[in-house]
């Protein structure tokens, strides 16, 4: 992963994982359920953002330099990574 991805991504899940401390502390004081639903999709989003930032950096990375080298199995495998994730998170 390059550094600046690398970097985004950390700043990104800290902030992720300051809301889920949230929720946590909206479920102890018995918060509006439809508030901590609310949060908990917030989280979801900013989840499935940094999803697609580990993704575009491994296309641009991995799989592109696959298809540069030139190795018919490498690139078949990381092909075959990157539909298996894409087809995990659709479910």
């Amino acid at each position: 992963m390059r550094m600046d991805i690398k970097a985004s991504v950390g700043k990104r899940l800290g902030r992720i994982e300051g809301q889920v401390r949230g929720l946590s502390k909206m479920v102890e004081e018995d918060r509006y359920c439809i508030d901590i639903v609310t949060q908990i999709a917030a989280v979801r989003a900013a989840l499935r953002r940094v999803e697609e930032e580990v993704l575009k950096d491994h296309v641009a990375h991995c799989v592109e330099h696959a298809i540069a080298s030139g190795d018919k199995a490498d690139q078949r495998e990381k092909i075959a990574e990157l539909m298996a994730v894409i087809g995990r998170a659709e479910r």
